[in-house]
């Protein structure tokens, strides 16, 4: 993993909070398999993080909490991004012995990185990846070439170097991928109000960055053009956050979303706006 793809000048996803069904569940689901520390606990929410200071995952049972539906925009999955390839080396060969023959896992290989898919209890998309070189990306005019061909398990597992003991504290949010409505309202939100780059499409998706990374977003419209946004208090995303250099480039942003359309409010310490299919940003500044 490359730092400069997560700090300044950088625009990147900082943290995910997302709605689960039973907190105490999911919370031991989330300390068995990744080994996160807990920065804070409340009745109804806990704030996870990798490295015992920066949150990187909150999860929350609202009151009145309704299980994950189908065909709606909000979140496909969330990544974790690991620093090293032994690091998911190591966390295959944990997660298989931990979660045993129920796990339904995806593996996919996407020049770019190498990355394991599954689902939390409540049907929440995890990604955990960890990036190739940026040295050995292939970029024509712009675009990065990303695919998806199958890993090579037994390959990575020759990298494994110790037992899962933890997640690493240089572990990220690498990215966050969306269901959307109407992908070119979303490409407009992003590009021309939050000032990303559209790096690759695929049929019925786009994949967006800044700073030259392969991506820090995903946006798909594959649960359907024009599908509805997830009634309030459903499993799935509640927000995540945009992290900025400074104040002087969040204040651009904001007025480059209120140029597109877009409503920005101002809460506490920072900014909250919604993207065309409804979810939720918080724009915040590095520290």
């Amino acid at each position: 993993m490359e730092k400069k793809f997560f700090q300044k000048p950088t625009t990147f996803v900082g943290e995910v909070n997302i709605n689960v069904t039973n907190l105490q569940k999911s919370l031991d689901f989330y300390r068995r398999v990744f080994g996160f520390t807990i920065l804070k606990q409340e009745q109804a929410k806990v704030v996870l993080s990798a490295d015992g200071n920066r949150p990187i995952l909150i999860l929350e049972q609202p009151e009145g909490v309704s299980p994950k539906v189908g065909r709606t925009t909000g979140l496909y999955h969330f990544a974790i991004l690991l620093p090293r390839r032994a690091d998911l080396a190591n966390f295959l060969k944990h997660l298989v012995q931990t979660e045993g023959p129920n796990l339904r896992l995806g593996a996919s290989d996407h020049f770019v990185s190498e990355a394991l898919y599954f689902d939390d209890p409540d049907g929440n998309g995890i990604e955990v990846a960890v990036d190739r070189e940026s040295s050995v990306w292939n970029w024509n005019e712009g675009i990065v070439d990303m695919g998806t061909v199958a890993l090579d398990a037994n390959n990575l597992l020759e990298e494994s170097d110790k037992e899962w003991d933890g997640i690493p504290k240089d572990t990220v949010m690498g990215h966050i991928h969306l269901h959307v409505a109407d992908l070119e309202e979303t490409e407009n939100f992003y590009v021309n109000g939050l000032g990303f780059d559209i790096v690759t499409r695929y049929p019925g998706a786009l994949f967006a960055s800044t700073g030259g990374y392969h991506h820090h977003l995903g946006l798909n419209v594959w649960n359907g053009v024009g599908a509805p946004a997830p009634v309030k208090n459903t499993v799935g995303l509640n927000w995540f956050t945009l992290v900025f250099a400074d104040n002087a480039t969040r204040k651009q942003k904001i007025e480059s979303l209120q140029s597109v359309g877009a409503e920005v409010v101002a809460e506490n310490d920072y900014y909250v706006t919604k993207d065309p299919a409804g979810n939720t940003i918080q724009l915040r500044v590095g520290e």
